[in-house]
């Protein structure tokens, strides 16, 4: 903002008509500038104070995601354990039992790859148009071939068209010229790929291209798909993929290698992992709690009372958050035996609402009333069961908290961070209109004071002329 220029000492009164100016003009301002200050002050704070819970909540949420990972389980009652990793790796679902396994696998499953004739044009032939049909296991799927298409161009089709399921498509040039090759995610005899419809693109069920293949050899590369075949303890068992369900009740078994590699897979409690989970958890969740703490708890003033208030003391925000992550500790239900968190060891802290974790009640729990398996429908839910009695408690603190996390207009913490930047933007306009009116309230005031001197300039200087004329007129009547 432009401020006038402020007269100093009046020439012609000899006031300060500059500080009178800035006196009025301090006044006039002050209350406004007041009410402004104090709330800008108050949305800065607010927005920072909701920043930091998106963040803290997003840290949260990612924490349980974690947790509650399908992939790599943290919350498992039991664990397994290889004894050699690079032959085959094992997870314990819930319903495993202590044990020991002694695993061999001859062969793992293969999944089928063929390669067509060679075409001596290379990736450029010409193909021609019609509908090329893959077939899998029974399953025909089409691929369309339009007229001008070229080898790679089928390529692409295939690859765009049947990539969902599980096929994959491309060129490999040797000696005789280029050939389309196509592979399969899926393993196990039987699932040998077949290729009909199109001239030049055909591949008959069964057939191997041999081992010295010629310019018109067409088929399986290798050998045709297999199932996996492995022991356990001796008992012979054959997959048709590498991943096993139900071979050993309660565990998923993960073939690595074959060539008749052994592995020792033990089943145990899964203790010090729960702990670890558990406590991971207990951390994540005491974050939220801390920081919302901090944002709504006051500070002590100059005489040590809590006057001063942080960033959203008193929102119904924060406190809405946490009710909304504390509901689900309340019920629990997770089976006969575990019916209360603090059966666990983890209890909620009266003074701060954050959780305490006991590792050593939880150890003993675990001892003595052999807790993993409740402990892991607890947190994970249970597969078996419907509606909510299938959520754990990890799924249920998500649901809590997404209302809040979510993206766009429809989360609460965005609509509230887009609320708090229009009241900004609202404030710097309130700014910026009370300056123009302190400008030209300035100017006006300046204006008024400076004629104001000008016109006390002029009447003492007409007041000087007549006394002049006075003390003339006197002097002569004197001197007379």
């Amino acid at each position: 903002m432009a401020s006038p220029i402020l007269p100093g000492l009046g020439l012609g009164s000899g006031l300060d008509t500059g500080a009178i100016v800035k006196a009025l003009v301090d006044a006039d301002k002050a209350a406004k500038q007041s009410q402004i200050n104090r709330q800008t002050t108050t949305n800065t704070s607010q927005i920072s104070g909701i920043g930091t819970l998106k963040s803290v909540l997003a840290n949260f949420q990612t924490a349980i995601k974690n947790l509650g990972s399908t992939t790599t389980p943290q919350f498992l009652g039991y664990t397994a354990t290889s004894s050699d990793p690079k032959v085959l790796t094992s997870v314990a679902s819930n319903s495993a039992v202590n044990g020991t396994y002694v695993i061999k696998v001859d062969n793992l499953a293969t999944s089928s790859k063929v390669a067509t004739a060679a075409f001596a044009g290379g990736a450029s032939s010409a193909i021609p148009s019609g509908t090329l049909t893959i077939t899998q296991n029974g399953i025909s799927r089409p691929v369309d071939i339009p007229a001008g298409a070229t080898l790679q161009s089928v390529r692409d089709a295939i690859n765009t068209q049947q990539g969902v399921n599980g096929f994959s498509a491309n060129i490999v040039t040797d000696s005789f010229g280029s050939r389309l090759v196509m592979g399969s995610t899926v393993t196990g005899a039987g699932s040998d790929i077949t290729l009909s419809g199109v001239a030049g693109l055909e591949i008959t069920a069964g057939q191997k291209m041999g081992a010295t293949p010629t310019a018109t050899s067409a088929g399986a590369i290798g050998e045709l798909a297999v199932d996996a075949k492995f022991t356990v303890d001796g008992l012979a068992i054959s997959s048709k993929s590498n991943t096993v369900d139900g071979a050993i009740s309660g565990l998923t078994l993960n073939l690595v290698a074959g060539g008749g590699a052994t592995s020792t897979v033990t089943v145990g409690p899964n203790s010090d992992g729960l702990k670890k989970s558990i406590q991971a958890f207990v951390d994540a969740y005491n974050q939220v709690v801390t920081t919302v703490n901090t944002l709504t708890k006051p500070s002590l003033d100059k005489d040590g009372k809590p006057t001063i208030p942080a960033a959203l003391t008193g929102d119904p925000l924060a406190r809405g958050i946490m009710a909304s992550i504390r509901e689900p500790l309340a019920s629990i239900g997770a089976g006969d035996k575990l019916t209360v968190l603090s059966q666990l060891g983890i209890t909620t802290n009266q003074k701060t609402g954050a959780l305490d974790f006991d590792s050593t009640k939880f150890t003993t729990a675990m001892t003595t009333q052999k807790l993993g398996g409740e402990i892991q429908t607890l947190f994970l839910g249970d597969p078996t069961a419907t509606g909510d009695a299938a959520k754990g408690l990890l799924e249920r603190m998500n649901t809590a908290l997404t209302p809040y996390t979510v993206t766009g207009s429809d989360g609460i913490l965005d609509a509230r961070s887009t609320n708090l930047a229009k009241v900004k933007t609202n404030l710097a306009s309130q700014q910026e209109a009370l300056d123009r009116r302190i400008e030209t309230l300035t100017a006006v005031l300046t204006k008024k004071y400076n004629d104001m001197d000008l016109l006390v300039g002029k009447l003492k200087a007409t007041g000087n002329n007549i006394t002049s004329m006075f003390e003339a007129m006197n002097a002569q009547k004197n001197a007379s």
